[in-house]
């Protein structure tokens, strides 16, 4: 229990580091987790951090070991097996996350989603709060992001402006979810649009195989931001099965929810500025992962579903 203690001492909110491996094997050694790489001339051994770490994607060509799953699990870090560059859609198949099961995790959360769930209008309303916890997020941080305003991206930019208040009009009127997830469809084509304008990519159609190195970067952000996601729902003890968009056919589509909330704001916009520049993907990912740490993205999702789950029962 000491040592259980000890490599949760971290707050999940408060950890700096997301791990992408390929090509190497994790293991336990001498009580740290440790990522092996084979060298042509020599074997080199590498420290993960799991104390301070949320997620570790294994991407192609590596294995792990139980006594590192177990490691990981005492300090829940989320586990996810992806395809080649973190993005599992290249190869048509979702990430497995494996969730540490020897938990005591707070039940006030997952009791607050369920007092509103079951009953569809509700659900509505919830999916709504998302959406505008969604867009003040965007206003927040667009406003005081320099590097974004020195790339053309304002908020007060007419289109961004006439985007957002269609969004929020249309928002009032919706009856139904399936309805809301096209709303929000079209307000995010639109905030595609602008950033293809300010970044020459004019003929911009999004394509979720990643046939653009643009799609591609898109892709591979937002499998970043569903392992936030997905630890902030583990860490809270909600099922990720419960949604209030997404899960008309996916089964672990809370997850999709709580990472919309940030996608737009944090990896949108990114994903073209680097695709413009030719950045490679570990220069994205390092954008992405500098992003979630400048800008609290985790906090952020921790204070919103805490904040919905405990406005559940008010509904």
């Amino acid at each position: 229990m000491e040592q259980l203690t000890d490599l949760k001492a971290i707050l999940h909110s408060k950890r700096a580091n997301i791990y992408y491996l390929e090509k190497c094997r994790v293991m336990q050694k001498d009580g740290r987790v440790l990522y092996l790489t084979e060298e042509k001339e020599e074997k080199q051994y590498w420290n993960i951090p799991i104390a301070n770490t949320t997620v570790i994607l294994l991407g192609t060509g590596t294995s792990i070991t139980q006594a590192a799953v177990r490691m990981l699990a005492q300090a829940g870090v989320l586990i996810g097996f992806s395809g080649g560059g973190g993005t599992p859609l290249l190869v048509g198949s979702e990430i497995d996350w494996l969730s540490p099961q020897s938990e005591y995790r707070p039940t006030e959360y997952v009791q607050g989603w369920m007092s509103f769930w079951f009953d569809e209008a509700k659900r509505l309303q919830m999916a709504k709060k998302f959406q505008h916890h969604r867009i003040d997020y965007l206003k927040r941080i667009w406003a005081k992001d320099k590097d974004l305003q020195s790339e053309g991206f304002f908020i007060d930019d007419t289109a961004i402006e006439q985007a957002i208040t269609a969004f929020e009009n249309r928002m009032l009127d919706c009856t139904n979810a399936q309805n809301l997830l096209l709303i929000e469809a079209e307000f995010t084509k639109k905030l595609y649009k602008y950033a293809a304008q300010h970044t020459g990519l004019k003929d911009f159609v999004r394509d979720h195989s990643g046939s653009t190195v643009a799609d591609a970067f898109l892709n591979h952000g937002n499998y970043l931001a569903y392992g936030l996601a997905a630890t902030t729902l583990w860490v809270l003890g909600i099922p990720h099965g419960f949604a209030v968009m997404h899960g008309k056919t996916r089964r672990g589509a809370l997850v999709f929810d709580v990472a919309d909330l940030v996608k737009d704001t944090l990896i949108l916009p990114w994903a073209f500025i680097c695709a413009k520049e030719q950045a490679t993907e570990n220069e994205f990912r390092q954008q992405c992962l500098q992003n979630f740490t400048q800008h609290k993205a985790l906090d952020f999702m921790f204070d919103a579903v805490k904040t919905l789950s405990i406005e559940g029962n008010t509904l």
